[in-house]
């Protein structure tokens, strides 16, 4: 019997998900089929440069099917690019990442699609003192855990 799937986790949808070559109608093209799982391994090892065992801690997979996706991906990227074929992304298991946020005001807790911006009041009491939810923090987009990069510099 199989392994059970794992629902892999995705951070956002694209705002466009079908690509095609200039100047070939698409009733003349072949379609590669890219899944959801696929871009968001190619955005995370080739966009971010995240190592494929952080990228898989992210998608809640292991490193050796993260190894296996992001192959795939590249070939079908690839054969899209090499042999003039249109790239449609759709379809894969995955799970939606969504954002928590916290009003200080009125403490209200919600959560909001990862991709869809950050809401600009409290839904409940319209107070603009928002904040992520503690347990959202982590590590920042700069490397760093808090401030961000820190440069030392001798005199």
């Amino acid at each position: 019997m199989p392994r059970p799937f794992r629902l892999r986790k995705v951070c956002c949808r694209p705002t466009s998900n079908y690509f095609k070559p200039r100047g070939i109608p698409i009733e003349a093209l072949q379609e590669v089929n890219l899944t959801m799982d696929e871009l968001e391994a190619v955005r995370l090892a080739d966009l971010e440069g995240l190592y494929q065992e952080d990228a898989a801690k992210k998608m809640n997979i292991s490193r050796q099917t993260f190894g296996n996706i992001i192959v795939s991906a590249h070939k079908k990227i690839a054969d899209s690019l090499v042999n003039s074929r249109a790239l449609k992304i759709e379809g894969g298991v995955v799970k939606m990442i969504e954002r928590n946020f916290v009003c200080y005001d009125c403490k209200h807790e919600w959560t909001s699609p990862h991709g869809a911006g950050r809401p600009d009041e409290c839904p409940k009491c319209k107070s603009i003192n928002i904040h992520r939810s503690v347990k959202d923090r982590g590590w920042s987009r700069h490397g760093g855990h808090g401030g961000g990069h820190r440069v030392c510099r001798r005199a």
